[in-house]
């Protein structure tokens, strides 16, 4: 039910540790666990301030698009649309030198971000992560790319235990509308006159892409389409355990489908979110899920709001959805 992303044969950009790299921007000083805290204290780092440092870096944050705009759309483009762009709107603007900020899924050979030669950035969202927070991650990853000589990437690194998240970056009112692409053709602005390793690039990622489009009645679901069958995937605000409540609700009453043919399969779980999928006969279009979708909506938000406790057949329902969920992140 997972997407594939893409793949490139070109050596992606190595990670650097900001915690150990000597003279990184942002870095905290380097030390050595055993030797004594920069701090004056007289104990050893690790059992000091480096305590703390690690526990920072490394703690997961479960839910790290919680509070931006458009949060269930940032979980679907980290983990299950493979090739779509967003226009970010920073807090405090944009950068003199800076046309634009653009969120995209993934970048050539797999680049954090880049500085285009007309200075805009493209921030991809789709990479591995240093420390446990991926919006601290993709915070420092931005920042660093409005400075970055233009025609250059951006490499990854541990970002800053006390650096900002894109909480702190972006602007809370600014609309988050993905554009879901066909292809990854976005990744240079003149796709028909590129090189031919560029090309060779763009054909290996766009083999890779799944045909996919964002239903425009209801919010953060994404229909799919796969050899053997279609599917929908839906990301959800609502709390795990009261949506498989309402979930199961609707399954035992037989009215969790999306019309004929079609069928709750089961959940993702991704940052957080829940994630209802739903196979589609091949023949179900985008167009033809909207007003079904819709409905199920409506009944949803009924199943939500009911709060008397479950029948046998409905507890029976909850456990087969249960079942077959799987976790993304």
């Amino acid at each position: 039910m997972a997407k594939k992303r893409p793949q490139t044969k070109a050596r992606q950009p190595q990670l650097k540790d900001g915690a150990r790299a000597a003279g990184a921007e942002g870095s905290v000083p380097v030390v050595g666990a055993r030797e004594p805290c920069p701090c004056g204290s007289g104990r050893r780092y690790k059992a000091c301030h480096g305590r703390a440092a690690a526990h920072a870096v490394t703690e997961l944050v479960q839910r790290p698009f919680e509070g931006l705009s458009g949060e269930g759309d940032w979980v679907a483009l980290r983990e299950l649309v493979p090739a779509a762009t967003v226009e970010l709107t920073l807090k405090e603007g944009l950068p003199e030198g800076v046309p634009s900020v653009t969120l995209a899924t993934v970048l050539p050979m797999a680049w954090p971000a880049l500085r285009r030669d007309d200075g805009s950035v493209l921030l991809g969202l789709q990479n591995d992560t240093a420390s446990g927070d991926i919006s601290r991650d993709l915070a420092d990853t931005l920042r660093r790319a409005l400075t970055a000589p233009p025609g250059t990437p951006v490499e990854g690194r541990r970002a800053p235990a006390d650096g900002p998240r894109l909480q702190d970056v972006l602007d809370p009112e600014g609309a988050f509308e993905p554009v879901v692409h066909s292809g990854f053709e976005f990744w240079v602005p003149d796709a028909e006159n590129a090189t031919p390793e560029v090309t060779a690039s763009l054909e290996r990622a766009n083999a890779a892409a799944i045909p996919t489009v964002k239903l425009s009645g209801v919010d953060a679901a994404y229909w799919c389409e796969t050899p053997d069958k279609n599917h929908l995937r839906w990301v959800m605000p609502h709390p795990e355990e009261q949506l498989l409540d309402a979930l199961a609700r609707l399954h035992a009453a037989g009215g969790s489908s999306l019309g004929e043919g079609t069928r709750l399969v089961g959940s993702f779980r991704a940052h957080g979110l829940t994630v209802p999928v739903w196979d589609l006969p091949s023949e179900v279009t985008a167009d033809d899920i909207e007003k079904p979708a819709a409905e199920f909506a409506e009944r949803l938000a009924a199943a939500l709001a009911t709060d008397a406790p479950l029948t046998a057949d409905e507890r029976r329902a909850r456990g087969g959805l249960t079942n077959r969920q799987v976790t993304l992140s």
